[in-house]
């Protein structure tokens, strides 16, 4: 069965505070689809996000990547199935060089030396980031830590991108070049994105949220042209 779907089945999640952040929440994602996630501030786009890589589990429901539902009994096999990007790539980059940062995900599956080097060298210059691998992230800028960020998910070659506002703080020609390496993925993507032109260009599908509910899902045009898309 192929890895490369991500479906919900009536996901609720509530946060420990009583919050309830999803509700009854069903959705799936084939292979390869390209789908954006939208919805105001506090809508539980970066809720959803979490559940898609098992970093938080639902209170109802379930998530199931490629026939296999998450669990924490599940999550080794998950999260190298499910790549997840942060918004803030300095969440995601935390070791003293950027090589070491984008070793970390494989080295940790136990991959043998040679193999780590090959997904580091491929990450790297997938993303044009190869010029980069002896420097300290804390010295790059935006661009350039958001490039490396994505490098330390494709190391792990995972089949699913799950992108939490991609775009943000990027300066235009920065963004740009962000856009024109999202289109070469050929992965099943689910991107949080409050970036119109980015959903227009790069999504062929679009999921709204609604206070924690799903209230359009559909062709990005037909949802454009509803006006769901502020």
């Amino acid at each position: 069965m192929s890895h490369h779907y991500l479906r919900f089945e009536q996901v609720g999640y509530r946060y420990p505070d009583g919050h309830e952040a999803l509700h009854d929440v069903s959705f799936e994602l084939t292979h390869g689809e390209k789908a954006a996630l939208v919805g105001a501030n506090g809508a539980g786009k970066t809720t959803l996000l979490l559940h898609a890589d098992g970093l938080l589990l639902p209170t109802t429901g379930q998530v199931v990547v490629g026939g296999i539902p998450i669990t924490r009994r599940t999550l080794p096999t998950i999260r190298r199935t499910v790549g997840y990007l942060f918004q803030q790539p300095d969440d995601q980059l935390f070791m003293p060089t950027v090589e070491e940062d984008v070793a970390f995900g494989p080295a940790n599956m136990g991959l043998d030396d040679a193999e780590i080097e090959r997904r580091v060298a491929e990450a790297l210059a997938s993303v044009g980031a190869t010029e980069l691998r002896h420097r300290a992230p804390g010295r790059l800028s935006g661009g350039e830590k958001k490039r490396v960020a994505i490098a330390t998910v494709l190391a792990m070659e995972p089949s699913i991108l799950v992108m939490d506002e991609p775009t943000a703080s990027l300066d235009p020609p920065a963004r740009r070049q962000l856009f024109e390496l999202i289109r070469t993925f050929r992965h099943t993507m689910l991107i949080a994105t409050h970036d119109v032109e980015l959903i227009r260009e790069l999504c062929t599908r679009t999921l709204v949220l609604h206070r924690g509910t799903l209230v359009a899902d559909g062709p990005t045009q037909e949802v454009l042209a509803a006006g769901e898309i502020g």
